[in-house]
This record gives C-alpha cells, sequence and structure tokens, in this order.
C-alpha cells in the first residue's frame, strides 16, 4: 500500500493509497495518532478510495504540545485539513474515532461530506463532562470558582471548556452517518447515541460486548467488518 508522510498546514500527515477522486479523513480520538488510520486503510485503498490522517495537537509526532487538544484548538486545524481536501480530492468522506467524531461535527457541520463512519462517538461532550463532575464529586460552582480541578481518574475538569461547549452546540450535522457503538461504553450511553441515531440521518450498529475502545481480537473484527460493509 502507497504511504506518504508530509506536513499538511504544519501539520504532520499521511496518506494511504494511490491517486484517486475520493478519499476519508481519518480523525483519531484521545491517546490515538495518524498511523492508527492504517487498518482502515488497508480495507479502503484496495476499493480505489485514499485515506488522510493527521496528528492532532498532543498527539503523534505532536506529543509536546501542551494545553491545546481542546476544541477551539483542533476545530480550525480540521477546517484549514478540509479546505486543503477540498482542492486535491472530488469526493471527500469522513472516518473518527471517539473525541474526534466530536471534533468533526463541529468542524465540518457545513462541509458537503459523502459519508462519515462514526466509531463510539461523543456524541453530547456537554453530558460527558457533567458525568464527570458527579464521578468526582465537583459541583459547578466549585469548578467555576477553580477554573480547573484535576480529578481521581486522571481527567482534568475545566470551567472554560464546559463553557466553550455550551456557546458551541454540534447540532449542525446533515452528513449521511454510520456508527458503531459498544453496549459496554462507558462514556457514551445508549440513550445518547439513539437520540443521536433519530436525530441525524444514522444508521447505527452495535456491538453489545464491545467497549469504548475497540482493541480486543473479537472487536477489531467486528470493527473490520463493519468499515468494509460502509465504506
Amino acid at each position: 500500500m502507497t504511504t506518504e508522510q508530509f506536513e499538511l498546514c504544519g501539520i504532520p500527515a499521511v496518506l494511504y493509497g494511490e491517486p484517486s477522486e475520493s478519499v476519508y479523513l481519518f480523525v483519531h480520538g484521545k491517546l490515538g495518532c495518524k498511523e492508527e488510520a492504517e487498518t482502515f486503510a488497508a480495507i479502503a485503498c484496495p476499493t480505489g478510495i485514499q485515506v488522510l490522517a493527521v496528528d492532532l495537537p498532543e498527539h503523534g509526532a505532536r506529543k509536546e504540545m501542551r494545553d491545546a487538544f481542546n476544541a477551539w484548538t483542533v476545530v480550525p486545524e480540521l477546517r484549514s485539513v478540509m479546505a486543503y481536501m477540498r482542492t486535491r480530492w472530488n469526493e471527500v468522506s469522513l472516518r473518527a474515532n471517539s473525541i474526534g467524531a466530536y471534533f468533526s461535527m463541529l468542524a465540518f457541520g457545513d462541509a458537503e461530506l459523502h459519508k462519515a463512519l462514526f466509531v463510539s462517538p461523543i456524541v453530547d461532550i456537554e453530558k460527558l463532562i457533567r458525568d464527570m463532575m458527579t464521578w468526582a464529586g465537583v459541583t459547578e460552582a466549585e469548578l467555576h470558582e477553580k477554573g480547573e480541578i484535576l480529578t481521581g481518574f486522571g481527567e482534568t475538569l475545566s470551567w472554560r471548556y464546559l463553557s466553550w461547549v455550551r456557546e458551541h452546540p454540534s447540532e449542525n450535522w446533515h452528513c449521511p452517518t454510520a456508527v458503531l457503538y459498544a453496549g459496554q461504553d462507558s462514556l457514551t450511553s445508549r440513550e445518547m447515541v439513539e437520540a443521536f441515531a433519530k436525530a441525524h440521518d444514522t444508521t447505527l450498529s452495535v456491538m453489545e460486548n464491545g467497549e469504548h475502545w475497540f482493541h480486543t481480537p473479537e472487536q477489531l473484527q467486528v470493527l473490520a467488518a463493519w468499515e468494509w460493509e460502509n465504506i
């Protein structure tokens, strides 16, 4: 499989596949990297579709960055990437994981995408933040007063982030979308993902014994079959 490493708008990028008129942008989630797209590319590229992936801030070749893995930094970057892609490909689709799906919905709500494939998407980040506050025993008043609070489970709660999320709802999503959801997802409830599917042009598939991070051999087999079916 042909692979090209380069910088796109100053962002480390990798492109898989032979030249084509069609491409998928692969957006990784937290703790991911652009090379994570290789397994998806192994499915997509033989069908004549290229796959482009970039490292989000604080990930992959950009791990040295600090305080940049947030919506107000990532969304403008993704829009710059999309602007470039429009000059090179006629048909652009999206493949995104977890919070990468949330960032993508904010960035591409007005974009004319061919289709989108979401795996374990964060579809209601405000609800997730409020859930994390509950898990940590933190009230809104406390978060507002302190600005940031490090939780016992490793996440930093941020009043700025919560406020930004409320001011920028990800409701403007009209792209035909397929979602693969894990029945044991601890970050997004079934009710939330079903509500998202009902409100948007979405096909929902569920792996009942799957987890938010698809990583076991069985989970990866289900993921690959789902990707093949929905490309």
